[in-house]
């Protein structure tokens, strides 16, 4: 395939409209060839060739970005990605009262433990969006407790996920591996940021990154 201009190529495949599979390119190029390998005999795939050169289009990808946040660094990391993919976003709202240094332990005491909590109604069906993207803090090494019970309650409706985190050190792969496993689905992409990146300048090339993974 040929563009006119120096673009980035992506070709999704898969047995159905939902292309399960996809292959990018890692650099801007006029002429683009992707290997299919792997590919089972006698089987019918479907398949969409994408290209993206210097704009961005997101709008063909149905987005809703959730997240939970106790201190307002993950909702600074969502409403940034809201505002790059043009999605909807939806704050996860917890009953129970997380404020201060009693609710920072007891939030630390159920994420350890994997409990789940009681959630407000949601505003959006998960169901209505091609792309869902959830955003949680790490608490203890783990995902957090309304973000755990959110995915719980939604699973089977999850169309496609993405998943990112913000944390104070580590704990990322193991809470990514732990939201795939309760979801039943494997992230098209996952993005991991610390505490102090969200402060400053890093963040913002690290997230539109990772917008330009989700959805192109």
């Amino acid at each position: 395939m040929r563009t006119a201009a120096d673009s980035f190529g992506k070709i999704n495949y898969g047995w159905d409209r939902t292309y399960s599979h996809s292959l990018q390119s890692d650099k801007r190029v006029a002429y683009h060839k992707f290997v299919l390998t792997n590919l089972q005999p006698k089987t019918l795939y479907y398949f969409e060739i994408m290209n993206q050169a210097r704009t961005y289009v997101y709008e063909r990808v149905k987005t809703l970005i959730v997240y939970y946040s106790r201190t307002g660094t993950t909702k600074k990391a969502a409403e940034i990605l809201a505002e790059e993919l043009k999605a909807e976003i939806e704050e996860i709202e917890d009953t129970a009262c997380r404020r201060g240094i009693i609710g920072y332990l007891i939030s630390g005491r159920d994420a350890v433990r994997k409990k789940l909590t009681v959630l407000k109604p949601a505003k959006y069906d998960v169901s209505d969006f091609d792309l869902v993207v959830i955003g949680t803090p790490i608490w203890g090494w783990n995902i957090s407790t309304p973000v755990r019970t959110y995915i719980a309650i939604n699973k089977g409706k999850f169309k496609k996920v993405a998943f990112f985190c913000t944390m104070r050190g580590s704990g990322a792969v193991k809470v990514f591996l732990d939201m795939e496993s309760i979801a039943s689905k494997k992230p098209v992409a996952t993005l991991a940021l610390l505490e102090k990146d969200v402060k400053n300048k890093i963040r913002e090339s690290r997230i539109s990154s990772f917008a330009q993974k989700i959805v192109f």
